[in-house]
């Protein structure tokens, strides 16, 4: 495992390396910065999309696992979508009241919950069909490229992938 240890405080720098510090801790230089950005103008163009049918983007991404296939525990939509149970329990309560799934106790393990696709959250799914295609027209109109866009996928997979092991 690789550990990043920070320099003592009351060590003397040079100049080069204290000018390499403050470079490196400009906002302009910072993976993270940008990858929040992305991340947070992407949830914002889901907006206008996701509104008149009632759901939320986290509630968007619960509904795909559910659509790619019904009746799941939490704890797998949870792990599709990178996310602890806990962070995912709350949201699938308020998705419950809102009628677009049910959970039910599974019938193997009784501590086990299993979330299904009410007829509500199944008719939701044809009105959600054009939203890709819909968000990457708009994305491409306001800057023409498409295909460099859709050529990031992998490289974030990659990292998300290092991430993941990191954390472990």
């Amino acid at each position: 495992m690789y550990f990043c240890v920070v320099n003592d405080i009351n060590k003397k720098t040079s100049s080069k390396d204290k000018e390499m510090t403050d470079n490196q801790l400009k906002l302009e230089n910072q993976l993270c910065f940008r990858l929040y950005t992305a991340a947070r103008l992407t949830m914002g163009a889901y907006h206008p999309y996701l509104d008149p049918l009632g759901i939320t983007y986290p509630q968007y991404l619960v509904m795909l696992v559910l659509w790619e296939q019904d009746k799941q525990p939490v704890c797998d939509i949870a792990k599709k979508l990178l996310l602890d149970t806990n962070t995912v329990t709350p949201l699938l309560q308020r998705m419950e009241k809102a009628g677009l799934i049910s959970r039910t106790k599974g019938k193997v393990d009784t501590r086990q919950r299993i979330v299904s696709l009410t007829k509500k959250g199944k008719a939701l799914q044809e009105k959600a069909k054009p939203i890709p295609d819909c968000l990457r027209n708009d994305v491409a109109l306001k800057t023409g490229e498409e295909e460099e866009i859709l050529n990031i996928i992998p490289a974030l997979d990659v990292l998300i992938d290092g991430l993941k092991k990191a954390k472990k």
